[in-house]
């Protein structure tokens, strides 16, 4: 059985680390290329990140009841694997119900972000938003990187 818990541990990290690497340097570079218009790419973009921030919010709980259901130790939440997909959850659960949520009720006013000024206060505080968000998925990506080198690392037993 902890070997069956192992591999849902390195398969939901895995599965939440290579969906986050695609959107990042796949999808949004790609929309913004191909689209042409930027709102309409900005809308594929966002409603794809907020499908990966609820896979990975539940990708992260997977992991972490494996973990629990492995170890049968609370205890093992304290690991470096396993912190580094808490801090992973909790910038995620941030990035969509703070900034994407904002970022959207912006866009919302705005109408069209592409046609509102670079100095319209709406559209500077979407940009500080975005870069915000920007720099959560940008966090996420590394703490998953290394909470897989740190789950290879880890002995089998807790």
């Amino acid at each position: 059985m902890t070997t069956l818990f192992r591999a849902i541990e390195f398969l939901s990290l895995s599965l939440w680390l290579g969906a986050d690497a695609f959107l990042s340097f796949v999808v949004a570079p790609g929309a913004f290329a191909i689209l042409g218009n930027r709102d309409v790419a900005g809308m594929m973009v966002g409603y794809s990140l907020g499908r990966l921030h609820f896979a990975g919010i539940f990708l992260g709980l997977v992991f972490l009841v494996a973990r629990l259901a492995r170890s049968h130790d609370f205890g093992s939440f304290t690991s470096a694997p396993a912190l580094c997909v808490v801090l992973m959850v909790l910038l995620t659960a941030a990035s969509q119900f703070t900034v994407s949520s904002r970022m959207g009720a912006l866009k919302r006013e705005m109408v069209s972000v592409q046609n509102t000024p670079e100095t319209d206060p709406r559209r500077v505080e979407f940009n500080r938003l975005h870069h915000r968000s920007v720099a959560f998925e940008g966090a996420v990506l590394l703490l998953g990187l290394a909470g897989m080198f740190l789950l290879v690392r880890e002995s089998t037993k807790i």
